[in-house]
């Protein structure tokens, strides 16, 4: 086949991708929207932070569940099938969400709506590898990201405005008319691009997949409400790491395993995902904690927090758009060197915060951290699945994206930990400050992780860019 060509020639492969994008986008929405609106769950729920914390760590539990499976679900069913299953799943889980009485049904419908995230996100992926020829790469990858990292522009601002005149049920419901556009494109336009080749099942492979992650997730999320030497929580937190050690030593040595782990030893693709999974952390901690610092920090009120948070997240979705086509001109190490390092400028700019800074600070903060996270992302992304090739692309896909959810919940889960420990840590009375210091010492830990993410970044080596493969 011409190197040239894509793997799989579809006619219109943007169309083909339009209610993958769409279904991603809604997906990657609903995880980053909610955080606004936990300070008024809590409220309306009579709950703690480590219980409403699970609104956003379930749903990625879930995601991260169902991931390591979308490989292997693609060898038993058709993209179509798989789409058009997850984008009903999707509407059901937000349905029930609106609806909910109580915190219980809120969480089983963000749970479902988890699952449906989880069918669609990996596809969008793994199909435009399949139907994108290589020098073209770069730049639907970069959409792809766009699409995600749109999510986080205005969600903020969104959900803010939704409680500054409504309530929080119709968060929920404004997804569901572009799921149903999506369901329309999915069942109108979505060709299948997979070969069915119906693998055997290895049953012990994914129950140790399933009891490993929930393990290790619901650990660090229990920690943030009982504490780190709680009993629960180290059970937990042994048991998912035991059960994960042996899910890998079984994937190694599977002839047809469900996720193909030895695309590591590839040491572009380990340095591209490990960039991708920290910079995904950095994100997903750090829009945790500025929503609430907003609103139980600066004291504001919570539709003001939205438009607090809408230029940073502009500035993500524009330097979303382009990052991707750096990799295509420069490669990742450049992109993503200056991507953690701007991203170190805002996480330090913040930590520097206090409970009476102006709002131009904070929002210059946020800008200067938007800019840097998906300058890195993207870049990194496409160094990493570029390494591979064939049906290790599928796999790749998989991994990347089954360990950013599983990254980003316990990210999430460690910087609610980090927020009650510096909230404790304080002395005095004021509660504004007492809350400040908690956020303080959470993004302690988002810079830790953007340090580590520089270093990795650093050792990432000139591009054997698609086309050369």
């Amino acid at each position: 086949m011409n190197k040239n060509q894509a793997r799989v020639q579809v006619q219109k492969p943007w169309l083909a991708m339009l209610s993958m994008m769409i279904g991603a986008f809604v997906g990657m929405l609903s995880e980053t929207s909610l955080n606004i609106a936990l300070p008024q769950l809590m409220q309306a729920f009579q709950i703690n932070s480590g219980t409403v914390q699970w609104l956003v760590t379930g749903y990625m539990l879930v995601i991260g569940i169902i991931l390591p499976f979308s490989s292997l679900l693609t060898k038993w069913f058709t993209t179509r099938q798989i789409v058009i299953t997850g984008l009903v799943s999707f509407i059901i889980g937000a349905l029930i969400a609106a609806l909910a009485p109580s915190f219980g049904i809120l969480l089983l419908g963000r749970m479902i709506q988890g699952l449906g995230t989880g069918l669609v996100l990996p596809l969008m992926f793994t199909v435009a590898m399949l139907i994108f020829p290589p020098h073209k790469m770069g730049s639907a990858m970069g959409v792809c990201a766009l699409v995600i990292m749109l999510a986080p522009a205005i969600g903020p601002t969104m959900t803010g405005i939704i409680l500054g005149k409504l309530s929080w049920q119709w968060i929920f419901w404004l997804f569901i008319p572009f799921l149903v556009i999506a369901l329309g494109f999915a069942i109108t336009g979505l060709p299948n691009v997979g070969k069915i080749t119906k693998p055997k099942i290895d049953l012990l492979s994914l129950l140790e997949s399933i009891i490993g992650f929930a393990c290790l997730v619901m650990g660090v999320s229990f920690a943030s409400d009982f504490g780190w030497q709680a009993p629960l929580v180290l059970i937990l937190l042994v048991l998912g790491i035991v059960v994960l050690i042996f899910y890998v030593y079984r994937q190694l040595h599977l002839s047809t395993p469900i996720i193909n782990l030895r695309v590591f030893q590839k040491a572009a693709f380990t340095q591209g995902a490990l960039c991708v999974m920290l910079d995904f952390a950095i994100i997903l901690s750090a829009m945790y904690l500025l929503p609430q610092y907003l609103q139980r920090g600066l004291l504001l009120p919570v539709a003001l927090t939205g438009i607090i948070m809408l230029p940073g997240g502009i500035i993500n979705a524009c330097v979303s758009a382009f990052a991707g086509r750096l990799f295509d001109s420069w490669g990742a190490k450049k992109p993503a060197i200056s991507g953690f390092i701007i991203a170190i400028i805002g996480i330090v700019m913040l930590i520097f915060s206090h409970n009476d800074s102006a709002v131009g600070y904070i929002i210059m903060a946020h800008i200067i951290l938007m800019i840097g996270c998906p300058l890195a992302m993207s870049p990194a992304q496409t160094h990493a699945l570029n390494a591979l090739s064939g049906p290790q692309s599928a796999d790749g896909s998989t991994i990347l994206n089954t360990m950013q959810q599983i990254i980003g919940a316990v990210a999430t889960a460690l910087a609610t930990s980090f927020l009650s420990w510096g909230q404790h840590s304080y002395h005095g009375v004021n509660q504004a400050a007492r809350f400040t210091n908690g956020v303080h010492f959470g993004l302690y830990f988002t810079l830790i992780l953007a340090i580590i993410g520089l270093l990795i970044a650093v050792t990432l080596k000139p591009e054997a860019k698609s086309e050369d493969l």
